[in-house]
Parts: C-alpha cells; sequence; structure tokens
C-alpha cells in the first residue's frame, strides 16, 4: 500500500512536460545523457532543419513564453462533485463544471486526452466590454479563488483589457493560448475545433491556431451573418461574425470527408415508381448557368445540359428523365438523396442572428439575463457538420449554454446520444442587472438554467409529438407507418439525456505541508489529518478518478462492509475505500 502525499504524481495533473520527454526519449534514444536531452546531439540528428538565423516567420508577443510554460504546468486542483445543481446524477452522462478553464482543462488531461470528438467555444472578442481573466502563474488556483471569493480575502472584482494598456492584444493573447494548447490534447486524432471570434483578434487568433495545430490543419475560416440591420458606426458596417476551424489532423478529415458535411435536403420526394420514392429535378445547365455546360438537341429541345448526348439517352432510355411541359426533368430518389451529403460552405446566412438569440433567450429564461448568446441553429449545424453518435463535445467557454442546448435538442431529432462537457468560470453579474436581480449570482448560474429548463422543455417537446402521433387515427387501428413513428419517437424519448453532472473547481483535499514559520503550530496541529476538513468521501473519492486518468462518467457501485463505504469503479477495474478505521 502506497501513501499519496502532496509531492506524489497522483497527486497533481498530467506533467506535461515529463511526456514530451518520454516521447522524445522514445524518438531518439541517442539524446538522453544521464537522463537529461543533449540539445546538441538532437540538432545533430536534425541536420539542416534546425533553423538558426536571427530573421524569420514567426508569431511573437510580450509574455509568450510564460504562457507557453503555463500550458505545460501540473494543476494541483480538483474537481468537487456538486449533487445539489445537478440534474439526474446517477444516469446522465453530461457534466458541467464551474471553474477557471485553465485549471480544469489541465485536470481534464489525464481522463480525457483523446476522446473529444469536437470542440467549440465562444471567448471573449478582446471588445471594451469583454473581461479578460488575468491568469497568475505563480499561483493561478489561488488568484482563481481569491477573485471568486473563495478564500479568507474578498472576492475581487474580474478586470477589462483596455485599449490603453500597452499590452492589450498581448494579455488576450497570453490567456489564450495555453487554453487552446491544452485543449488540443483533448481532441480525437480525427477531432475538430470550432472558435467563434470577430473582425478585433481573428488575424491574431489564425496565428495562435497555426502554431498550435499546423498551418496544414486549417481548414476554413466560416463567415456567418450575425445580424440583419446596417448601422452607420463605421465606414463600412460588418455585419457578420468569424468562425476558425481547425481540424487536429486534416489528413483524416479529408480521407473521411464524405462524413464531414451536412444532411441532405428530403423535402418534396412526393412521386414514387417501382425504384422508389422520388422528385423531379432539372438536367439543364445548373442553376441556369450555361458555361461549361454541354449544348446539343435532345427530344427535339435545345439547350445546355448537365450530362452527355450519350448519358442522357441511357438515362432517358432506363426511364430516369422524363418529359414534362416541353422541359426535360430528371428522377431523384429519396434513397441516393438519404446517402448523400451536400459540402459545407464557408458563408453562413440563414437567419443566424444573435438578436434573435438574444430576444428567444430573454423569452425563454424569463428576463434578458444574458447578452449576445449564440442561436441554437448556429451550434446545431456545427454539431451536426462534426459528429455523430456518443461523440463527446467540449465547450469550456460555455456562457449561457448555447452548446449544450443544442446538443439535447439535435440529439431528440436524429436519436444520437452525443454528449456534452461544459465549463463556465462563475463570472459575477453586475448588481443592477436583470440576472443578478433575478437570483443569477454568477454566469456559470445561468448556464446551469437554462441546461435544466431546455431539458425540460425539450422532453415535453417530444412527449407531445407522441400524443399528436397516437390520436391522429381518432382511436383507429394506426397504419403501419404510423406505428414506426411511433416506435422512432418512443425510443428517441426513452434514450433522451437532459442532465449533467455538476462540478466545482477547489483546491486538492490532500493536506499539503506548509513549511512557513509563521503559521508553524497551526500547520503542524493540522497535518495530522491528510485529508483537508468540510472535505467528504466523494470530494476525494473524484480526485482519484481524475488524478488516475479515470472518466468522469464511470460506473461506481457504492457498498457498505463492516460499516465502510466500499467504491466499486468500473465493474471492479478498482475498489477505494475510503472509511477512517479501516481494519484487515
Amino acid at each position: 500500500m502506497e501513501k499519496i502525499t502532496a509531492q506524489h504524481p497522483l497527486s497533481h495533473s498530467t506533467d506535461i512536460v515529463k511526456e514530451n520527454l518520454e516521447t522524445l526519449k522514445r524518438l531518439f534514444p541517442t539524446i538522453v545523457k544521464e537522463g537529461k536531452i543533449d540539445v546538441d546531439e538532437l540538432k545533430a540528428l536534425l541536420d539542416e532543419e534546425i533553423e538558426s538565423n536571427e530573421e524569420y516567420y514567426r508569431f511573437s508577443w510580450a509574455g509568450k513564453s510564460e504562457a507557453r510554460r503555463e500550458a505545460n504546468k501540473p494543476s494541483t486542483a480538483t474537481l468537487r462533485p456538486n449533487k445539489v445543481d445537478s440534474k439526474n446524477w446517477d444516469t446522465t452522462g453530461n457534466i458541467f463544471i464551474e471553474g477557471d478553464n485553465l485549471e480544469v482543462l489541465k485536470l481534464l488531461q489525464k481522463s480525457y486526452s483523446g476522446k473529444i470528438k469536437m470542440i467549440y467555444f465562444d471567448p471573449p472578442y478582446n471588445t471594451v466590454k469583454d473581461f479578460v481573466y488575468k491568469d497568475n502563474y505563480a499561483d493561478n488556483l489561488g488568484n482563481y479563488l481569491s477573485l471568486t471569493g473563495q478564500t479568507n480575502e474578498e472576492g475581487k472584482k474580474f478586470s477589462t483589457n483596455i485599449e490603453s494598456d500597452g499590452r492589450y492584444h498581448s494579455n488576450w493573447l497570453n490567456m489564450m493560448y495555453p487554453r487552446i494548447k491544452l485543449a488540443r490534447n483533448l481532441l480525437m486524432e480525427d477531432g475538430v475545433v470550432f472558435i467563434s471570434i470577430d473582425d478585433n483578434e481573428v488575424n491574431n487568433l489564425r496565428k495562435v491556431c497555426d502554431e498550435i495545430f499546423g498551418e496544414d490543419n486549417f481548414i476554413a475560416n466560416i463567415c456567418h451573418k450575425s445580424r440583419a440591420s446596417i448601422s452607420n458606426d463605421k465606414i463600412i458596417s460588418s455585419n457578420h461574425n468569424h468562425i476558425i476551424l481547425y481540424a487536429k489532423n486534416q489528413y483524416l478529415i479529408f480521407e473521411n470527408r464524405k462524413n464531414f458535411g451536412l444532411k441532405p435536403i428530403l423535402d418534396g420526394f412526393d412521386k414514387e415508381d417501382v425504384r422508389g420514392k422520388f422528385k423531379l429535378v432539372p438536367v439543364d445547365g445548373p442553376g441556369g448557368a450555361k458555361k461549361g455546360n454541354p449544348h446539343y438537341e435532345f427530344m427535339g429541345i435545345t439547350g445546355y445540359w448537365r450530362f452527355s448526348k450519350e448519358r442522357m439517352q441511357k438515362m432517358y432510355d432506363d426511364d430516369f428523365i422524363v418529359i414534362t411541359k416541353n422541359n426535360l426533368q430528371q428522377k431523384y430518389y429519396l434513397h441516393d438523396a438519404v446517402n448523400s451529403k451536400r459540402t459545407a460552405t464557408t458563408w453562413w446566412d440563414e437567419n443566424l442572428y444573435t438578436s434573435t438569440a438574444t430576444s428567444r433567450l430573454s423569452t425563454f429564461m424569463g428576463g434578458n439575463i444574458f447578452d449576445t448568446p449564440k442561436p441554437i441553429e448556429l451550434l446545431i449545424k456545427i454539431i451536426e457538420l462534426s459528429t455523430s453518435t456518443n461523440d463527446i463535445i467540449l465547450d469550456f467557454f460555455a456562457g449561457s449554454g448555447t452548446t449544450a442546448h443544442a446538443i439535447m435538442q439535435f440529439n431528440s431529432e436524429d436519436g444520437k446520444n452525443r454528449k456534452f462537457i461544459c465549463i463556465q468560470l462563475p463570472e459575477p453579474t453586475d448588481l443592477k442587472s436583470e440576472a443578478n436581480k433575478a437570483g443569477y449570482v454568477n454566469i456559470a448560474d445561468i448556464c446551469k438554467e437554462r441546461i435544466r429548463r431546455a431539458g425540460q422543455k425539450i422532453i415535453a417537446g417530444k412527449r407531445d409529438e407522441l400524443d399528436k402521433l397516437k390520436k391522429c387515427n381518432d382511436g383507429k387501428m394506426l397504419q403501419k407507418e404510423t406505428q414506426e413513428q411511433i416506435d422512432a419517437l418512443q425510443l428517441i424519448f426513452n434514450n433522451l439525456d437532459i442532465g449533467f453532472k455538476a462540478f466545482k473547481l477547489d483546491s486538492s483535499n490532500i493536506q499539503a505541508w506548509d513549511g512557513s514559520i509563521e503559521n508553524f503550530e497551526i500547520n503542524l496541529f493540522s497535518a495530522q489529518n491528510n485529508i483537508k476538513e468540510n472535505r467528504s468521501e466523494e470530494d476525494v473519492l473524484f480526485e482519484i478518478l481524475l488524478k488516475y486518468g479515470l472518466d468522469l462518467n464511470v460506473a461506481i457501485e457504492e457498498k457498505e462492509v463492516n460499516s465502510c463505504n466500499l467504491y466499486s469503479i468500473g465493474g471492479g477495474v478498482l475498489f477505494v475505500c475510503l472509511s477512517d478505521n479501516i481494519t484487515t
């Protein structure tokens, strides 16, 4: 039996530097000299591929080295279960974490490395109104606990990043760099990340992502129309935002690009023959365009056609082309549409307006409690584009909870079982705001309440759908097609996950030794117990799961053995007993 102290490797999150060193040792064993890396030997192996000139293309800013080191620094923090704020704790696979996302991302490195299929986040855009969480690289956890009033010190206010600060862009980049770097580690090899941003920092964000993901893994800069009205505050008024899309490995995305697209439009298949349901579509030039299409006479009609004359004749002979009102139409079958995918474009103009989302959220939550949320439809489009059954989606700037809402909504439509991990800093609401007056002390509270309400609304909607289908024949025997619809809806309804496990970031449950002379006597007596006061067995249990690299949703069975609680983890893979009096 091994006692785990504050200095033990299992008392902190993944040591990324150590992992990098081990990787280098495996790849280049000759560079290891007495346990250290011989840089000159490494340079010799790489020969001419080393950049030695003073001037070369690179992206730098004030504080970058510290930000890079912070991404590699392990965390000693933990996540404490918060069952009071949770919903359906025992059955849900969704997770909500309240805390500083930098520390939380560090804690997730062991348990979720390479397991996240898609990451979406909508960070502060570095405008005048945006707060910037200023990391304290010396003690980031202590800084977070102090800012949120969880220590003996008075809670301090979050600051804004003002343009008069000489490091306006640098401050923002120092916040973003370590978070994006840690987030990349969590992606599956065929995973992708979508990042919303506006014109203020889009160029800097691209450069940071080029460095972290590699320029070759840039997929697209998607522009989406975010507002309909035109203002006169600029020479040219911008009414769009950007969504930067990167892959962890674009080669894998390209190889599987048939699975990376939008679902086809399945409306209008109102005709049927022996081959199945179909609709008629034109066979003249696409969109009326003539350039590049063959021009000839066919069946007495002269025009620009999609196909060659030989192929047109064969399709006509096989009854795939019909003549309607002096025009030629092609039969487009439903089964072909189902198996096809439309390629997404980089311009999204589908009424995805921020103003619409704000109005809807205000109605949904009973007041204007959150500014400029993203539309649910925008997130559904992103989710549809990049995920499938059982995929895990991460949003570490969760805001009002649009991502979680969209995942549950889309699962209710296509019957998939995607899961979310949402992280939100408990940024205090303004004392004069409607949110604060409504009882929401911080943004994390808003996010949790929205997820609860969204789940209830989705369940109620599915229940109404089922009831309408069952009553559609006024008590008569249901048609086979209607019964199949009912069965499909019932399956979705039964499997819908509208809950979430809530956790809070906090300092480790392990009592660390403080050798300071000032508090020596207090520290000496408190050191009698290895676990801090006011920490429960479940607090310690989940710290063990995190530090051992186990999923926060791993199956846990609790049994009482000789008046001691025994936890069976993962069907008996691990047993944990944290009682005070353990006998042989």
